[in-house]
């Protein structure tokens, strides 16, 4: 028996590296120090994360997309030779950006609230790749949305729920909550609560929490609230999870 749910491990690219987030300040970011491997090149630190952890998937946070610039189209393609299946937040503004990566064999196009448009260009998304490909991510900071919230015909940033009702109304299926606030600070993700309702009221969606993971007993505190599986990053390489069966490594 492994671990008690699934584990998506989270790396974040910023100028071709892997870089620790900490609460979304990413001018911070510095690059990634882990126990699993000296280095901080994506290739390098995800191999060390597939061969310890076997996942599924594998979460990328592509910062300089999000910021604007072209996605990093060559590390993708070299990560997909570790025959994992990518989940890509690389700032989906607009329906074309999707279409490109869907394109490229990406299997998971992860549509932010930070950055895309609004709900017509979810729509547009939906429609041309299908709710198995598409993947919202609900952008929170200390509980709050993110965005353009105008568009999305939302007055108070406190009215999440009134947001998650609007995208599976349309057709989202797989959802990620992600509080950036929270990631990197090794604090728990905060979002139990909003993660039970959330399934309470759409068994048909398959819900994800990221953000702020300290170890194993938040994610049993996520399954118990009924998450499919959990975004990781910084607690896979200070040690604080292991692969199931072993103890957590030093910190070199």
């Amino acid at each position: 028996m492994g671990l008690p749910m699934r584990i998506i491990p989270v790396i974040d690219l910023k100028a071709g590296q892997v870089v620790r987030g900490i609460g979304g300040r990413r001018s911070e970011y510095r690059p990634m120090v882990s126990c699993l491997t000296p280095s901080s090149k994506p290739l390098v630190l995800t191999r060390a994360l597939v061969e310890k952890f076997h996942p599924a998937e594998l979460y990328v946070a592509d910062l300089d997309a999000l910021a604007g610039e072209t996605p990093a189209w060559v590390i993708y393609e070299a990560l997909r030779t570790l025959n994992i299946s990518l989940w890509i937040d690389a700032g989906v503004r607009e329906a074309f950006r999707a279409k490109a990566m869907a394109d490229r064999g990406i299997e998971g196009i992860v549509c932010g609230l930070e950055t895309l448009q609004g709900p017509a260009v979810l729509s547009d998304i939906l429609d041309t790749l299908g709710p198995e490909r598409t993947i919202f991510s609900l952008d929170l900071r200390d509980g709050r949305l993110l965005g353009n919230l105008e568009e999305w015909s939302v007055s108070d940033p406190r009215d999440v729920f009134a947001l998650v009702e609007s995208v599976i109304t349309q057709g989202i299926r797989q959802l990620i909550i992600l509080d950036l606030a929270r990631v990197g600070e090794g604090r728990g993700t905060g979002s139990e609560g909003l993660c039970r309702s959330i399934v309470m009221a759409y068994t048909h969606v398959r819900v994800y929490v990221g953000g702020g993971i300290r170890g194993i007993d938040d994610i049993a505190l996520l399954e118990k609230a009924g998450a499919a599986g959990v975004l990781v990053a910084s607690a896979l390489h200070d040690g604080r999870i292991a692969p199931f069966g072993e103890k957590p490594p030093a910190i070199s």
